[in-house]
């Protein structure tokens, strides 16, 4: 996989000679002497003045610029450039609206008003008025406004008297956290006290008021992000462990504490000198971030896109490892940060609500000697609990479980557990109570997935598991997985015990029905904990999983047995995805290899629970009804096979005939006499019948039935099939009609997603294709829309044309960044006297046209196409024969992957 062209961020020569104007000599800070002797004369007039203004901000951000390329901490430079946009913005007050400013005061807020600019914030500003100004001042105000704007800054501002501004704040939280962040820049500093004690708590909004707002705000906001630090393109300033985060613990210490700045939550004994380091050096890495962000987009951005990501980790000195690419580094420590802040955040806050909203009458339960309760959260009973017993690291989750009553753990006890986790060593790691106490929480009736997401955020589950730790926050950069590594292995571990949860029956009955059946449940869940354990290490991650599985299981005292069965799903936990995804599962050669493989019933079931449980984990987007049915379809088959015997394997004709007679008996066939059922099944032939279930065998011959013309007629039908997943779409051509390139392009310019293609060569000179397509992961159900699908592919096959219809579909942004050259492998099926062909290449609209336009060229035949699309690339299978229905020779197979490299990788 290539990734995005970097484009570093570049100072030019004009750029330099402005930063070296107000640097100092070793270009190591701004020198704010040379800044204050730059020209800048409010009394020369408006025109005059907007060039002057321009140019001291050309000159700083040129500085600043330079500084950050050179290192330069950021939270200097942020501070610097609110001080340069101070001087600007007085200059500007001066020049536009009179020497007396009719007894307004200029204030920064918010951001702002903290000191904080990154080169393209917006500038917070608050005209603040006594309240018997004159309406005329407003004149003023616009002309200042547009100045300021024609300079380059983009104010945001309001204009208010102090009474406005409590009258707008007791209304808006929002309002009153961007008014609490306020600074004098010009005007009476007794104004801006007015307005300060307008909005100070004993007016509105009081501390233990305020803060349930504020918490309130950011478990909505976290909940805009899915309520993880984990997201693939996150939002550094919104998203969970993000900048906002940093704010709202700044915010209430200020309401509630009057605190200044973050230094005095150690004075107030919230934080321990290395939590508060913690805090600070996540705040610069974000910092650095987001002004790393704005240079390269030259606009206010905080979403850390795949754009910009590999950019970064250029510009932050990342460079490509065998085991790791530089972009995975930066944005490992990016996760690895923000999970940090997370828990901050979350231990911060919980003891201002243990200060502010808990009742003066403390209530304390005695849980053992350990633990006890403290007014609903778990504490240690004393702090040297860890130390005399290291055990109770793991303890405390069992218990956890064990309560699921109690409101969480203290937010002592979290920053005791966090300081206490070097006691977690190898000796820790063989202790039989600690290999008792991680087993009985697998094995825990509830709160099993909770607490181990708890154990991760705490820092105890990648200790305990030392493979994990490798693991947490591991991205890896492609579009197929939607989470890190670790986050993802939890989703599966969480995925799985839903299965086993009653009131989850309702969304996968058949697997929560075969997890209830299973021997030994905490098998899964440890197949699920190890299975991508090993990604990022080189070589095969399932086999050094599977290695790893199996000596923890062994350590823990479990049988042999387990230990061999769960180092199996790891070492095979791809297989049954990949077989139901690119193998052709309809024929039973295909279900008899993979039943020889999976061995007994009870390895079937496990893999198949696994396997439904990590795709949906890996990415929510890309699971749908068609996945789902695929992989029942070979559950259910792979059992059939293994009930019989792997001695006595499914017999052709045996299945045709039960195929028959089950289509028969079904309602679409029925008022179809049995005479013209055989006449229309004799032109079919029996590969037909092994490629189609009974309901779409019914259909199609109600359709075939039904046609008004036996000769060269063209039938193109569709129908949502309520036994079915996906919706089918069915063409009937004569053979010269070569349709697989024309009615791929038509679906997919109809923006469907195609699922899969079987292409029957038919006794009678015709061709029968199938196609299942989806929209939006589900079923096409409005009935216009299908029509809308049927008239489309019957004018353009009608048409006669020998391609498609021009894709004019654009792909997605994402995966737009990424190119996958192309790849082409081939292999034989000698069972059924077939080439597969097996195509790598960057996902896009038109492509499978584009494969099936190179195919006919070539003159080969499609009976099948497999489309798997993973991430920002497709995987797909084709099942293919020569004219005569013969495999491709060599030098056939050499032409048609040269031709597809051709056509694919440059477009032509």
């Amino acid at each position: 996989m290539n990734q995005p062209a970097s484009q570093p961020i570049v100072l030019t020569e004009e750029a330099r000679k402005l930063a070296a104007s107000i640097l100092t000599a070793d270009s190591s800070a701004i020198d704010w002497t040379k800044v204050s002797a730059l020209p800048c004369d409010p009394g020369n007039g408006q025109d005059t003045l907007l060039v002057q203004l321009r140019h001291i901000l050309a000159c700083g951000h040129a500085a600043l610029r330079q500084r950050f390329l050179a290192g330069e901490i950021t939270g200097q430079l942020i501070t610097d450039r609110a001080r340069l946009v101070d001087l600007v913005i007085a200059n500007a007050w001066r020049g536009c609206t009179g020497a007396d400013h009719a007894g307004c005061a200029l204030v920064a807020v918010g951001g702002y008003g903290r000191g904080e600019l990154h080169p393209c914030s917006d500038v917070d500003l608050l005209i603040l008025m006594p309240a018997e100004t004159a309406a005329t001042v407003h004149d003023g105000l616009s002309v200042f406004l547009t100045l300021l704007w024609d300079a380059g800054i983009e104010i945001r501002h309001s204009v208010r008297n102090p009474q406005q501004c409590r009258q707008d704040a007791a209304q808006d939280l929002t309002v009153l956290t961007t008014l609490m962040e306020s600074r004098l820049l010009l005007g009476p500093e007794a104004l801006l006290q007015g307005m300060r004690a307008a909005i100070a708590p004993e007016s509105i909004w009081p501390s233990r008021d305020f803060f349930e707002g504020k918490l309130r705000e950011q478990q909505a906001r976290h909940h805009r992000y899915d309520d993880t630090v984990h997201n693939l393109e996150p939002d550094i300033k919104g998203g969970p462990g993000g900048l906002r985060d940093i704010h709202t613990i700044a915010w209430v210490a200020r309401r509630e504490f009057g605190s200044e700045n973050l230094d005095d939550l150690v004075k107030r004994g919230f934080l321990s000198p290395p939590e508060l380091r913690l805090l600070l050096q996540g705040r610069e890495f974000l910092w650095r971030i987001r002004f790393a962000l704005h240079l390269l987009t030259g606009r206010h951005e905080d979403r850390l896109l795949f754009d910009y990501q590999s950019r970064i980790a250029q510009l932050f000195g990342y460079q490509d490892a065998s085991y790791m690419l530089a972009v995975e580094q930066l944005m490992q420590r990016y996760y690895r940060t923000v999970m940090d802040l997370s828990r901050l955040n979350e231990m911060i806050l919980q003891q201002f609500q243990e200060a502010i909203l808990s009742s003066p009458d403390t209530v304390v339960e005695a849980i053992n000697e350990r633990f006890q309760t403290r007014n609903g959260f778990l504490q240690v009973t004393a702090d040297d609990v860890f130390d005399d017993t290291p055990s109770a690291l793991l303890e405390i989750f069992l218990i956890l479980q064990q309560h699921p009553d109690l409101k969480g753990v203290s937010a002592g006890t979290i920053s005791l557990i966090r300081r206490s986790l070097n006691l977690i060593d190898d000796g820790f790691r063989q202790d039989p109570r600690n290999h008792r106490l991680f087993l009985q929480i697998l094995r825990a009736k509830e709160g099993v997935t909770h607490e181990l997401r708890r154990m991760n955020r705490y820092g105890v589950l990648g200790r305990y598991v030392a493979a994990f730790g490798r693991i947490v926050g591991r991205m890896q950069y492609d579009l197929f997985h939607a989470y890190t590594v670790d986050e993802h292995t939890l989703f599966v571990v969480s995925n799985l015990r839903r299965f086993a949860l009653s009131r989850y029956d309702h969304e996968y009955p058949r697997c929560s029905e075969i997890m209830r059946t299973l021997p030994a449940p905490e098998i899964a869940y440890l197949a699920g904990l190890f299975h991508d354990i090993a990604k990022g290490r080189g070589g095969d991650h399932s086999e050094l999983g599977a290695l790893d599985a199996e000596s923890f299981v062994l350590e823990h005292g479990m049988s042999r047995y387990d230990a061999r069965l769960v180092a199996w799903l790891v070492r095979h936990h791809l297989a049954l995805s990949l077989t139901a995804q690119k193998r052709d599962i309809s024929d039973p050669a295909i279900i008899s290899e993979f039943a020889a493989l999976v061995g007994d019933e009870t390895h079937l079931d496990y893999l198949y629970l696994l396997t439904v449980a990590d795709v949906r984990g890996t990415n929510p987007k890309l699971w749908n009804s068609w996945k789902a049915q695929l992989f029942e379809e070979l559950y259910s088959q792979a059992k059939r096979a293994l009930r019989r015997g792997l001695e006595n394997p499914i017999d052709r004709d045996e299945l045709v005939a039960e195929r028959k007679a089950a289509a028969r008996a079904l309602p679409a066939a029925a008022g179809i006499t049995a005479t013209r059922i055989d006449e229309i099944w004799s032109e079919l032939g029996d590969e037909y019948f092994l490629r189609y279930h009974p309901e779409e065998i019914a259909w199609h011959t109600r359709l075939l039935a039904a046609r008004e013309d036996e000769g060269r007629h063209i039938l193109v039908g569709i129908q949502d099939e309520a036994s079915r997943a996906g919706t089918s779409v069915i063409t009937y051509t004569p053979l010269d009609r070569y349709t697989f390139a024309i009615a791929t392009a038509v679906l997919d310019e109809l923006g469907l997603n195609i699922a899969d293609a079987r292409i029957i060569r038919l006794n009678n000179g015709f061709r029968l294709s199938t196609y299942v397509v989806l929209e939006s992961g589900e079923h096409i159900l409005d009935s216009d829309r299908r029509e809308q699908i049927r008239k489309r592919l019957e004018q353009a096959i009608a048409a006669g044309q020998t391609s498609g219809p021009r894709v004019t579909r654009r792909p997605p942004r994402q995966v737009r960044m990424f190119t996958t050259p192309t790849l082409v492998s081939f292999g034989s099926d000698d069972i059924n006297n077939r080439t597969v062909i097996e195509i790598v290449a960057s996902d896009r609209p038109g492509l499978l046209s584009q494969i099936g336009h190179v195919l006919r060229n070539h003159e080969v035949s499609i009976q099948a196409a497999k489309i798997l699309t993973v991430g920002e690339r497709a995987e797909d299978v084709f099942y293919v024969t020569d004219p005569d229905g013969r495999p491709l020779t060599e030098v056939a197979c050499q032409k048609i992957e040269a031709a597809l490299i051709e056509t694919l990788d440059n477009g032509s």
